[in-house]
């Protein structure tokens, strides 16, 4: 009999923690190892099941020392503070790390990069696979589309999101810059305001939207001379985003450092 894969989970009385905690619920290849929630918390010494009516035996608790001993993979869709201190104590712990937080700095991405020398590590900022499947389709798009044609990318996501633009539209914004051969650092417009003057050939635009409770809307946006081409991915649940990053933590099983992300979980490179 395969062992399961013993996963600890960040997060769990968040929006993204209670669909990690029902996907790992709902996967016989696996078994909650460590419930995690912020200091504070008033659900921390309760039953991780407690919430779908279960026991699970496994407490919430804010101790990641003793969470992850033990443990196979940290799964972590929190704040960049939070995961940083999980980045540390994997390290420490030798366990594998899934990251499906937004918003780090370049400093803090290359910490991240720095720490899968020694641990292996799943960093997307989103873990959907038609999201993966439609970053590849808008670097392919790009390159097509190259001449002529005006990029835009619009994304949408809930009142309570922090970050703008979202980490996903980001990874859209690079792949359409890869497609161009260019670096979006050096193409992105991310505000226009005021008399702005025409739209400069070759940049690549963001706009950002926030409202409600959704959960992610992103259109890429290829406006030409009498044609308009639009790839468009909608999330209508965050189970999504958990399937994947569960299916990212299977992949790690095998490995024992290293930097990947949805490309490689879904061989698409």
């Amino acid at each position: 009999m395969v062992s399961q894969l013993k996963v600890v989970i960040a997060g769990c009385t968040g929006r993204m923690g209670h669909a990690l905690l029902e996907g790992v619920f709902a996967d016989a290849d696996l078994v909650l190892h460590g419930a995690l929630d912020r200091s504070g918390s008033e659900q921390l010494g309760h039953d991780a099941g407690e919430q779908f009516g279960k026991l699970t035996e496994v407490n919430l608790t804010d101790d990641i020392a003793a969470a992850l001993k033990g443990a196979d993979v940290l799964v972590d869709f929190t704040r960049p503070e939070a995961t940083l201190a999980y980045l540390e104590a994997c390290q420490k712990a030798n366990v594998a790390l899934v990251i499906g937080t937004t918003g780090f700095s370049a400093e803090e991405k290359h910490a991240i990069e720095a720490a899968s020398k020694s641990i292996p590590i799943v960093f997307a900022p989103n873990m959907s696979v038609g999201v993966t499947l439609l970053i590849n389709l808008v670097e392919q798009a790009a390159k097509v589309l190259s001449e002529g044609y005006d990029i835009e990318v619009v994304e949408m996501h809930h009142r309570h999101k922090v970050d703008a633009p979202s980490g996903t539209a980001l990874r859209l914004g690079e792949a359409a810059a890869k497609g161009l051969g260019q670096n979006l650092a050096d193409c992105a417009i991310y505000a226009r305001e005021g008399v702005t003057g025409e739209r400069e050939a070759g940049k690549i635009g963001f706009a950002t939207l926030r409202g409600g409770d959704v959960v992610g809307d992103h259109t890429v946006v290829f406006a030409g001379i009498g044609e308009r081409v639009e790839i468009t991915h909608k999330a209508s649940s965050r189970a999504t985003f958990a399937v994947g990053a569960l299916r990212a933590a299977k992949f790690l099983t095998d490995k024992k450092q290293g930097l990947f992300d949805m490309q490689d979980v879904l061989s698409l490179r």
